[in-house]
C-alpha cells in the first residue's frame, strides 16, 4: 500500500514539475515579446521623432542651406540654418543653377560689347569657378581618379575618390571637359550661348539629383566628406525639383521651336545620365558627392553640345 502511495505522490510531483516548468517557459516567452515589442515601439518612435525634425524645419532654411552648400556666397552670415536641412540640399539643387546658370548668361550675354566672344565665353565659366569654389569640378576629378585607376576594386576606388591629391585622369578629364564646354558655346551666338547656359545648368541638375533616389549613399556618414548623407525625396519635394529644373527648359524649348528639337534637348542628356548611373551602381552600388558633381557636369556638357549641333546644322 506504501509503495503505490509512493507511486501516486511521485507521479503528482513529477506533474507538477512540468507545469511549472511550462510557465516557466510560458512566461519567459512572454517577457520576451514584451521586451521585444518596447524595443520596436521606441525605434519606431525614434524614426517618427527625426521625421517630422526634419519637415519641421522652414522652407527658406532649406532653400538657404542649398545655396550655402553649392555656392561660396557667405548667406551663412545672415542665418544658419539647421544642420538637418543639408540633408535635403540636393532638392533644391536645380535653384542654385537658376542663381549660377544666370552669372553665365549675364556675362555671355552682354560681355561681348565689351570684348571678344571667346574671352567672354572664358570669363563666364571662371565666373561660375567662383561662385561654386570649383565644387562640381572637383567631383569630377576625382570620380575620374576613382574610376580610372581604382580597377574593378569598390573600396580602393573609394579610397581614391576620397583622396585630396588629384591624379592623371582627374587632370586630364578636367582638361578635356573645359576644352569641350569652350568650344561648344563659342560655336553657339551669343544670345543663344547664354538662353541655353540659363536652362542647362538647372535641368543638368535636376537630373544627377535623380541619382539619390536611384541608388544608396557608398558610405556612411561618418566616411562622407561634408558629414551629411542625402535623405530620399518626398513626393512634394521631387515634384519642386522638376518644376525648378523644367520650368526653364520648358520656357526654352517653347521659345526656340521650331529651330531647336526638344526631343533630343530632353532625352540625349537621359541618356547620358542612365549610362552614368549604370557605371556607378556596377562599380560602387551606390552614388557619393563626387559622383552626383561629375554626373551633372557630363550631363550639363550634353546640353549643351546637343544644342551646338542643332544650331550648326540649322
Amino acid at each position: 500500500m506504501c509503495q503505490v502511495w509512493d507511486v501516486r505522490v511521485g507521479v503528482v510531483c513529477s506533474c507538477l514539475g512540468k507545469i511549472t516548468a511550462k510557465k516557466n517557459a510560458l512566461f519567459f516567452a512572454v517577457s520576451y515579446l514584451i521586451r521585444n515589442f518596447a524595443t520596436k515601439r521606441k525605434t519606431k518612435e525614434k524614426r517618427v521623432t527625426m521625421e517630422v525634425r526634419i519637415d519641421r524645419t522652414h522652407w527658406y532654411d532649406r532653400i538657404l542651406a542649398a545655396f550655402i552648400f553649392f555656392t561660396r556666397l557667405p548667406l551663412w552670415r545672415m542665418r544658419q540654418p539647421p544642420r538637418e536641412c543639408y540633408a535635403t540640399v540636393v532638392e533644391h539643387w536645380p535653384l542654385t543653377g537658376w542663381l549660377t546658370g544666370g552669372v553665365m548668361a549675364l556675362v555671355l550675354w552682354f560681355g561681348p560689347l565689351l570684348l571678344p566672344y571667346g574671352i567672354c565665353v572664358l570669363l563666364a565659366i571662371v565666373a561660375r569657378l567662383l561662385l561654386t569654389g570649383g565644387l562640381h569640378e572637383d567631383g569630377l576629378a576625382d570620380f575620374a581618379d576613382g574610376f580610372g585607376g581604382g580597377g574593378g576594386d569598390r573600396q580602393r576606388t573609394l579610397d581614391i575618390m576620397k583622396d585630396s591629391h588629384i591624379g592623371t585622369y582627374g587632370v586630364l578629364t578636367l582638361v578635356v571637359y573645359a576644352l569641350l564646354l569652350w568650344s561648344a558655346l563659342s560655336a553657339l551666338p551669343p544670345h543663344l550661348a547664354a538662353l541655353t547656359v540659363l536652362v542647362g545648368d538647372p535641368y543638368a541638375k535636376m537630373l544627377a539629383a535623380q541619382t539619390v533616389m536611384m541608388m544608396p549613399y557608398a558610405r556612411s556618414a561618418e566616411q562622407a566628406k561634408n558629414r551629411t548623407v542625402y535623405r530620399r525625396m518626398p513626393i512634394w519635394a521631387s515634384v519642386g525639383l522638376a518644376v525648378e529644373g523644367l520650368l526653364p527648359m520648358a520656357l526654352f524649348l517653347w521659345w526656340m521651336s521650331p529651330d531647336i528639337e526638344w526631343q533630343t534637348v530632353i532625352f540625349l542628356p537621359c541618356l547620358t545620365m542612365y549610362a552614368l548611373y549604370r557605371l556607378i551602381y556596377s562599380r560602387l552600388r551606390g552614388y557619393t558627392g563626387d559622383c552626383c558633381g561629375a554626373i551633372f557636369l557630363l550631363v550639363e556638357l550634353t546640353v549643351y553640345l546637343v544644342v551646338c549641333c542643332q544650331a550648326t546644322i540649322a
